[in-house]
């Protein structure tokens, strides 16, 4: 199990952010996503193997853009 931080750009509003919390959560893989307006930041539990394109498609899915990951 690992915990990736990723940088959101483009939320402006709780539903946002809780739209990418949901497309995230729907990765396979991912066992838990939160999404924090305020930091533009997103914390994610995901297996080890996850594949970090996959996450960057479902934040994209929702009109949003992952510029860092950690």
């Amino acid at each position: 199990m690992k915990k990736l931080k990723i940088s959101i750009e483009g939320m402006h509003c709780a539903s946002c952010a809780s739209n990418v919390e949901k497309s995230v959560s729907k990765v396979s893989g991912v066992k838990s996503c939160s999404v924090s307006l305020m930091l533009k930041k997103g914390n994610i539990e995901c297996e080890d193997k996850i594949n970090i394109e996959d996450i960057k498609k479902a934040v994209a899915k929702t009109g949003y853009k992952v510029v860092k990951v950690e």
